[in-house]
């Protein structure tokens, strides 16, 4: 039997642990980044792309995208690697989510090519424009579960397009 002032103690470090379990276990059990309109890009994409040049020649490349939505859910940093022993495309985008409008920066580091992008997101389709100038260009992702496309068409660089097929892990 516990003494009133044994048992306030008792009472008192078992109220301290339980409130101590809530915040540890509310803080593990959170999300690391909020639901948003680009939730379903995120992570490393693995694949194939076929390259088509303003010469003519066109090569088949392997390919890795990373997509990365941040905090917010309404933002996404985007970047795809292409390469192959004679070709290689770099790509960058910047994008924030205003509902289902989406604006932001995009370059491709090779051909060295950078514009401003505007477009639209909705579930498993992004749809960007691109335009820097004397370069203007179009990029489409479409998602469908572990399978997502990838296909951009430019005017004013070597780079004419790439198709690329993609699987997530």
């Amino acid at each position: 039997m516990l003494a009133n002032g044994e048992l306030l103690t008792s009472v008192s470090a078992t109220l301290r642990y339980a409130a101590y379990g809530l915040v540890v276990g509310g803080i593990m059990a959170a999300p690391a980044a909020a639901e948003g309109p680009f939730s379903g890009l995120s992570g490393t994409w693995r694949g194939a792309a076929k390259v088509q040049l303003q010469s003519g020649s066109s090569e088949t490349l392997k390919c890795y995208a990373y997509y990365t939505p941040k905090a917010t859910g309404a933002e996404l940093g985007l970047a795809i690697r292409c390469a192959s022993a004679g070709n290689k495309i770099e790509l960058r985008a910047q994008l924030q989510a205003t509902g289902s409008k989406v604006s932001g920066r995009w370059e491709e580091r090779t051909y060295n090519a950078t514009g401003d992008v505007t477009g639209s997101v909705q579930a498993g389709r992004l749809t960007l424009f691109i335009d820097g100038g004397a370069f203007k260009g179009s990029m489409a992702v479409r998602t469908n579960g572990t399978s997502q496309t990838v296909s951009i068409k430019t005017n004013g660089i070597a780079l004419q397009g790439v198709n690329i097929d993609l699987s997530r892990g």
